[in-house]
């Protein structure tokens, strides 16, 4: 069978599985008239087969009979339908919901594994090992999506962004006391040999440090890494040359609030935005790791690229809501959201349970480097974690690992109004789903 031929095979195919996997409009979900008026061409999100909402309190990874799978969930669109497909990629929700990100236009998802799918025997999170995979996933318009090219990392790759011009993925991973920043070129959905960075080396202090966080400046030039458990984000200026990266601190590391997990640069690059979870480390329980208290936002001025002594500094902070893990930013940069996870991984009979997790939705004023808070907006699931606006910045929508009423997992979509978010729906998910990207 020659090329043209298998072409028009696949192409078949594809609609027949578009067929089988159409999203089922029912009062149960949401119709097409309402995915309809999103932004956006492809929806994305991964999900883990190997955890269920308590494994975190309890240390048991979710039974075998279940038939949970890691998959990568996709929802993409044909004119004003929207239709289903998701495949086989291993991936942990065991990591920052940083372990998805779409190229422009949506022709490739690249996904990273923290933990390695599960082997024969395993009943625990400590029965896993680590995982070291980046993945490039082609999503090519009427085909079905395939793994194009995967390329090993270090241990426990813990965070990924996509370079502005879509050539270079930026991976950190922590191992052994030692956090590594990967750049990985990619062309064509095919990686190039990785280059390594040893960012404890970086900061010539000797101390432990470990990497929650990786995310690109719109110009490509420079990079913020969220050190977490140092409370403190680095920001390093670099430098190619024939497919041969060079990197160095930018300035010094700037001091935000407890835990900084997350963070993004707004889309003009001139401020830097952290979620800053609160997690007490040295806790040996789940009650005693996720804080009682409101998580932070934090918002960093970025210097002057061209100064000879750059210096960051802290502008503003404010309360977002607790345990507050996903963040998003909308493409204009006035909307700022995270993802609130509270109480929910906790098992019920236990007085830090709380049914419902929430989005906190804030108005960021660019002329002062301020965020106001809009609202908190509550809604049911158990470990909801990634969220992201569409490209309009009209709608707003939130992975649901589980629910207590429903098997599976979900997508959670809001309307953004003035006074927050007005809750739409949910769009039903298999379990474990725990990131979500979305491209136009």
């Amino acid at each position: 069978m020659g090329e043209a031929e298998l072409k028009v095979v696949q192409r078949i195919l594809f609609r027949l599985l578009l067929a089988a996997f159409a999203v089922n409009v029912t009062a149960a979900e949401l119709p097409d008239s309402i995915l309809s008026g999103l932004d956006a061409t492809v929806i994305a999100a991964v999900a883990d087969g190997d955890f269920v909402g308590g494994s975190y309190a309890s240390g048991e990874l979710a039974p075998l009979f279940a038939g949970y799978r890691d998959r990568l969930l996709l929802l993409r669109r044909s004119g004003d339908r929207w239709w289903r497909e998701w495949l086989p990629v291993s991936n942990s929700v065991a990591a920052p919901p940083e372990v998805l990100t779409l190229s422009a236009g949506g022709r490739t998802a690249f996904v990273i594994e923290r933990l390695a799918p599960r082997g024969t025997g395993a009943s625990r999170i400590a029965d896993l090992a680590p995982g070291r995979r980046l993945f490039a996933i082609a999503l090519p318009p009427g085909a079905p999506a395939t793994i194009a090219d995967s390329v090993a990392l270090g241990d426990y790759p813990e965070a990924l962004d996509l370079s502005p011009d879509g050539r270079t993925v930026a991976v950190v991973s922590n191992s052994g006391g030692r956090s590594l920043l990967h750049l990985v070129p990619v062309a064509d959905n095919r990686f190039a040999a990785p280059q390594q960075f040893d960012l404890g080396e970086m900061l010539e202090d000797g101390r432990e440090i470990y990497a929650s966080n990786i995310h690109w400046h719109p110009s490509g030039r420079s990079l913020a890494v969220n050190l977490n458990t140092r409370n403190r984000v680095l920001f390093l200026s670099l430098r190619n040359s024939d497919e041969t990266f060079s990197l160095q601190p930018w300035g010094e590391p700037v001091a935000v609030g407890t835990d900084p997990f997350v963070g993004r640069f707004t889309p003009g690059g001139r401020y830097y935005i952290t979620s800053d979870w609160g997690r007490d480390f040295g806790a040996v329980d789940l009650a005693g790791r996720l804080p009682e208290k409101p998580s932070r936002l934090s918002v960093i001025r970025l210097a002057d690229p061209e100064a000879s002594e750059p210096r960051h500094r802290l502008l503003h902070s404010v309360h977002s809501g607790q345990s507050a893990e996903g963040l998003a930013i909308s493409a204009d940069g006035h909307l700022v959201a995270t993802v609130n996870i509270r109480g929910t991984p906790f098992p019920e009979q236990s007085p830090r349970f709380q049914r419902r997790a929430s989005v906190s939705l804030f108005r960021f004023r660019a002329d002062a480097g301020r965020l106001e808070k809009v609202a908190d907006t509550p809604f049911a699931g158990i470990l909801p974690e990634g969220g992201a606006f569409d490209p309009s910045g009209k709608y707003f929508l939130a992975s649901v690992f589980e629910y207590r009423d429903r098997e599976g997992g979900g997508i959670e979509l809001f309307r953004v109004e003035e006074d927050g978010l007005r809750p739409l729906g949910r769009i039903a998910m298999p379990h474990g789903a725990h990131h979500i990207a979305i491209a136009h």
